[in-house]
This record gives C-alpha cells, sequence and structure tokens, in this order.
C-alpha cells in the first residue's frame, strides 16, 4: 500500500470514527472531524502531511501525492 492510500484510509477511519462518537459520546467529537478535513485541505495545497511522514519513517513506498 503507498503513502497515498494510507493516509486516505487512515483520514476515512478517523473521520467515520468521529462521526460514531459525536452520536454515542458527545458532539465535541466533530471537532476532530473538522481537524481532519483542514489537515487533508492544507495538504494539498502544501504538499506537508505529518501522517505521511510517519508512513514513510515506517517502511510505506510513496505514492505520486507524497514523494
Amino acid at each position: 500500500m503507498s503513502i497515498d492510500r494510507a493516509v486516505l484510509a487512515f483520514a476515512g477511519t478517523v473521520i467515520l470514527l468521529s462521526l460514531a462518537l459525536s452520536q454515542w459520546h458527545s458532539p465535541y467529537w466533530l471537532l476532530l472531524t473538522a481537524f481532519v478535513g483542514a489537515n487533508l485541505l492544507q495538504s494539498a495545497f502544501t504538499g506537508f502531511c505529518p501522517l505521511a511522514i510517519i508512513l514513510k519513517r515506517f517502511g510505506f513506498r510513496p505514492g505520486c501525492a507524497f514523494e
């Protein structure tokens, strides 16, 4: 799995988890959803993604977005 796909899978999982937690526990979990969305948006323009850096250190192969 490339870094690009791993970042998207992780972001999708965190968003779905935070949406579920906002329904079961507290609506403040939607702040996590907003944070992930904002991070995805800024990484689209800047190319900087902290998760991509971590995954590269773990040996994931880079895709075309995070080379």
